[in-house]
């Protein structure tokens, strides 16, 4: 909005030549977007108590989880209201990516409200049916792929809207025809859902969460900026490169909220903002043609979700748990590992992934 509004005004006033800059914009939701959240942290915090609007126990949890009891959740509320305020106050708001991404972020998180406020009025671990939860989330991400399936091709690339690309590959596209609708659904509701398994650990799912916003800020600019994209032989996407600013404000504000998200955890994120995140990471790598890209990143939450299968499926088939508890994190708390050492050693897993999956951006 700032750049819609000021940057005209560059030819009379230089200063406002600034927000001609992506960079610089995107710095700049990052700033906003952690102050919002900080700021407004104690007032989220303090009406979610007053809503009793308390986390519920698992009672098949680990011992050391029953202390967390009457914590307040939902509080991805206040990552939501934090990256929407300060991305329309820096985007471009003529960009239709950008809008794209915030229906799948706002919608995803209206999701997890519902569902998290479900769980609270039952007053247990049990929300909406699945079924009904993985309905709503198909219908926002289509409006999403289809959105992005034909703003993304171009005259130079007809096909790019419905292609794989693939890492470590140049030149090399996949067109899957109408066959990509599955799979783009497949990228937004898998990465939402892999991220909504990764929260449970105080600080743990925020953390990677960040990590991958910011690779993706940068993956963002480079396929946006057509000089960039030809030198490191990636597609070029016209307009995608908005989307940092974005990418800026969700770590912003993940560093905010993880203020009060750290060990002891003052609020929880819930499904409201682990539904959000992931969702708006999945729709993201839609639009930048990096969907592969993402489960390397990502790496972090595709190791939660292969727990709970490896775990379901093999209970189910044998009888047997491979984990003494899943998803993995709760796995390796049955060992015996402090709550920290588990999140931050995850951390340094999810770093090493992002690396990795930033190293395709040159490697091809």
């Amino acid at each position: 909005m700032l750049y819609n509004l000021l940057y005209p005004l560059a030819a009379d006033w230089q200063v406002f030549n600034l927000f001609k800059y992506l960079t610089f914009r995107t710095g700049g939701a990052m700033m906003t977007a952690m102050v919002i959240c900080f700021a407004t942290g104690p007032l989220f915090i303090r009406w979610l108590r007053k809503k009793k609007a308390t986390q519920p126990i698992r009672s098949d949890g680990p011992e050391t989880h029953l202390k967390k009891a009457g914590t307040p959740t939902m509080g991805g509320l206040m990552i939501i209201f934090s990256v929407v305020l300060s991305t329309l106050l820096w985007v471009d708001v003529t960009n239709p990516y950008m809008w794209i991404v915030l229906w799948v972020f706002v919608g995803f998180g209206a999701i997890g409200f519902v569902d998290d406020f479900a769980k609270l009025t039952k007053k247990g671990s049990k929300g909406v049916p699945g079924k009904v939860r993985l309905l709503l989330e198909i219908g926002i991400a289509l409006v999403a792929v289809l959105s992005c399936m034909i703003l993304t091709s171009s005259p130079e690339l007809p096909h790019l809207g419905s292609s794989m690309a693939f890492p470590f590959l140049k030149d090399v596209l996949l067109d899957l025809g109408w066959f990509f609708v599955p799979f783009g659904l497949f990228v937004v509701v898998g990465a939402a859902n892999a991220v909504n398994l990764t929260d449970g650990l105080d600080g743990l799912a925020i953390g990677p969460i960040m990590i991958s916003a910011a690779s993706f800020g940068l993956i963002t600019y480079l396929v946006g900026n057509a000089k960039f994209a030809e030198y490191l032989q990636i597609h070029y996407v016209r307009d995608a490169g908005e989307l940092a600013v974005f990418c800026g404000a969700l770590v912003g504000a993940g560093l905010g909220f993880l203020w009060y998200n750290a060990p002891p955890a003052q609020v929880f994120m819930g499904d409201t903002g682990s539904l959000s995140m992931g969702g708006a990471l999945g729709a993201i790598a839609v639009v930048t043609k990096h969907e592969i890209v993402l489960g390397i990143i990502g790496g972090l939450f595709v190791l939660e979700t292969l727990s709970v299968i490896i775990q379901v499926v093999s209970f189910k088939t044998r009888g047997k748990r491979v984990f003494k508890m899943a998803p993995i994190h709760h796995h390796f708390e049955k060992l015996g590992w402090p709550e920290t050492q588990v999140v931050v050693r995850f951390w340094i897993i999810s770093i090493i992934f992002a690396l990795i999956g930033l190293s395709s951006l040159k490697l091809r």
